[in-house]
């Protein structure tokens, strides 16, 4: 079970580091950047922040130097507003979400392309041996007479 404190310092870190990307932060390469979540391990010395940019490959690079160059300037600024005694060291993660969830959607489009090939290969099907292959009781006991 997560550290309570630790969660509730990670939700607020959240908040800073997002704030500051937005408005507090001039640097062209973050514009389309999204701090999705915020991970500070128990003694909150460390905070991992993931975080996801809306563009190709190029615009993710930059991004990530953008980051690594504002990184005093935003330790700094949590370290501020948190208040704690010591501020933690911040390491920023670019975040597999989008790039799950677009595998994900690949997959479900792929299985409903095999569904609808399944259906339309049964569209004209007939079953290969009786509509229902077992035995009932009626049957049984038709058998046992005649041995």
């Amino acid at each position: 079970m997560p550290n309570p404190r630790a969660t509730r310092i990670a939700g607020r870190i959240q908040q800073i580091v997002a704030s500051l990307v937005t408005t507090r932060l001039k640097d062209p390469r973050l514009d389309m950047v999204t701090i999705t979540d915020v991970k500070v391990t128990g003694d909150l010395q460390h905070a991992t922040v993931y975080y996801t940019v809306y563009g190709d490959h190029q615009k993710q690079a930059d991004a990530r130097r953008g980051l690594e160059s504002a990184k005093g300037n935003i330790r700094s600024q949590v370290g501020h507003q948190l208040g704690l005694r010591l501020t933690p060291t911040i390491e920023f993660v670019a975040d597999a979400l989008p790039e799950s969830a677009r595998t994900f959607e690949d997959a479900l489009t792929a299985a409903k392309f095999r569904d609808e090939q399944i259906a339309k290969t049964a569209e004209g099907a007939a079953w290969a041996g009786e509509s229902d292959p077992y035995r009932k009781p009626e049957d049984i006991e038709g058998d046992e007479l005649d041995a």
